[in-house]
């Protein structure tokens, strides 16, 4: 077992080094596989989030999507809610005692019981729905553009807005979301880099390659990165992707960015 993972994270170096040297760039945001777990490799992953031991996991396609309780080590589903067929599920966050799932061109928002995973109520906005996030005072939402919505978690409006800016250049594609220290992470449709904003300016001030994980992944049908999540207790970040067979673990090294 020692030798397989010492192995795994040898070609972790190499395959960073070799995407890496294909762009001509580094890795800001060094980052270290200590782990992954088994995920369900059929789940569309739209959005990801972790507490005590379990994840939440939002999951996409018409007909097929639906809101997960899944055992984060061995990948079991405990629950599962499957979305009318006419939605197409989107990301997904925790609030209190309570799951928040979005849809995608529905513009119809979930509240569900975090225990029972029953439909408390619905709720509508005016744009899409990809990602969304909490940063204990508003919900972050993402709609595909390069624009953060922060919403009052208290009756889902919008309070503010900030768009999210590479020095000059607009980054589109803002998918699903986590807050982790004080920033928010957010993966970049259709790539495989997960940027760090600045919630204060929308500026990027980081980003993550996920490149070296694809060559961990043995299974050809697999999409693009889509799925983060955190856990503050022991700083480990959680990544997936849509038909990825296992959620990574890594360990992100300190980088003062502000």
């Amino acid at each position: 077992m020692q030798i397989q993972f010492v192995l795994c994270l040898i070609l972790i170096e190499l395959s960073a080094f070799l995407c890496l040297a294909g762009e001509g760039g580094k890795r800001d945001i060094p980052f270290q596989v200590i782990g992954s777990y088994p995920h369900d490799a059929r789940a569309f992953t739209q959005g990801l989030f972790f507490e005590g031991g379990i994840f939440y996991e939002g999951t996409g396609l018409y007909g097929s999507s639906s809101l997960r309780m899944v055992a984060a080590e061995t990948g079991e589903i405990k629950k599962m809610s499957l979305l009318p067929g006419g939605w197409f599920g989107e990301g997904v966050t925790v609030l209190g005692d309570k799951v928040i799932q979005l849809t995608w061109r529905s513009k119809v928002g979930i509240v569900y019981d975090k225990k029972t995973f029953r439909r408390l109520k619905t709720f509508n906005y005016n744009h899409e729905g990809w990602g969304i996030t909490y940063d204990g005072r508003h919900l972050i939402v993402s709609d595909g553009s390069n624009v953060l919505r922060f919403w009052d978690p208290r009756d889902f409006q919008e309070v503010s807005r900030r768009p999210v800016m590479e020095g000059e250049t607009p980054v589109y594609g803002l998918n699903e979301l986590e807050f982790i220290d004080g920033y928010i992470f957010a993966n970049v449709w259709p790539t495989d880099r997960i940027v760090r904003i600045d919630p204060a300016s929308g500026k990027v001030v980081g980003e993550i390659d996920v490149c070296p994980l694809l060559s961990l992944i043995n299974k050809k049908k697999v999409d693009v990165t889509n799925g983060i999540a955190y856990d503050p207790k022991t700083k480990r970040v959680f990544v997936t992707g849509k038909y990825w067979p296992r959620v990574f673990v890594l360990f992100i090294k300190n980088s003062e960015a502000r």
